[in-house]
């Protein structure tokens, strides 16, 4: 699998070290069988099941051509053992995720951007499938899953062009998500969480009463967490809140107590719902990050 297009979002050292990894499923157990596990037929049973519309990058061996006959449209045939795991991408693109910090190597929505270009590298190399959902307060993008490797460029290409610039609504895009999902699998939502955590959790508890495997890969800025700023600073506001000018170091303690305690919400209702909590800083190392999650993963599944 080429990945030479695109240098941006894959360092040679960050594959190396997950190349060794998997993403395996902690709750979906039907139709998994853990890794390299295609057939003969790429995972094509003989048992029709039901057809699809065709999305780029998806192979076209599985066109059904009597109905494109009828129909002058694209249909894929799709059968019993299409694939033994699904992973839905699911990438916050409101403004607040393109916040940077002032010793941040890159925005919040680039590093989140990494991760998910990284892990969908490692979902095709496994030949599983993987699609993409870009959202803000509604679904801008939706990428089908498929496992063809030329499906990645497709992948990177919505994510680089998505341009965060509305408010976001995860919680009520999360019930609609649940409910096109069509075939249960991985869901790994990359976002910052600023919503309202009572509507973002009813959201996820939609996903895992479709039998969803959900992970949340909460992904912040340094400087959210740290909160470094000394001097008098006009903080912008973004998703439509206004600026303010203060002294921070006035307000430094009541804020790190208070984003302390939305992180600490966030992750003990996560776990109340056996949902995978991983915080994401934007100037960790992502193969560090990805690397060690993954591999606890691995030993809490096998």
């Amino acid at each position: 699998m080429t990945v030479s297009n695109s240098p941006k979002y894959f360092d040679p050292r960050m594959l190396a070290r997950l190349q060794s990894l998997s993403l395996r499923a902690r709750h979906v157990v039907e139709g998994y069988v853990a890794g390299l596990h295609r057939s003969p037929t790429r995972g094509f049973s003989t048992e029709f099941a039901e057809h699809r519309e065709y999305s780029p990058g998806d192979d076209l061996r599985y066109v059904d051509w009597k109905v494109f006959g009828r129909t002058d449209r694209y249909y894929l045939k799709q059968f019993e053992d299409e694939t033994n795991l699904i992973c839905y991408l699911v990438l916050d693109v409101s403004e607040s995720m393109r916040y940077q910090g002032p010793d941040s190597p890159w925005s919040k929505l680039e590093h989140a951007t990494c991760a998910a270009a990284a892990l969908a590298w490692l979902v095709l190399r496994q030949r599983d499938a993987v699609g993409l959902v870009t959202f803000d307060d509604q679904v801008r993008e939706f990428i089908r899953p498929s496992s063809n490797p030329s499906h990645l460029q497709l992948l990177l290409h919505t994510m680089e062009v998505a341009e965060p610039q509305r408010k976001t609504a995860t919680g009520r895009v999360l019930h609609e998500l649940a409910d096109r999902f069509q075939r249960r699998g991985i869901v790994l939502l990359f976002s910052d969480l600023f919503d309202d955590i009572d509507q973002l959790m009813v959201g996820i508890k939609h996903l895992r009463y479709r039998r969803h495997d959900v992970i949340v890969m909460h992904t912040l800025d340094a400087a959210e967490l740290d909160f470094p700023f000394r001097r008098q600073t006009l903080f912008r506001g973004l998703e439509q809140l206004p600026q303010v000018l203060t002294d921070p170091r006035a307000l430094r303690r009541a804020y790190l107590e208070q984003f302390q305690q939305f992180q600490q919400n966030v992750a003990s209702q996560c776990r109340e719902l056996q949902v995978d909590y991983v915080q994401v800083r934007n100037d960790a190392p992502l193969d560090v990050t990805l690397s060690t999650f993954l591999a606890n993963r691995m030993a809490r599944v096998t």
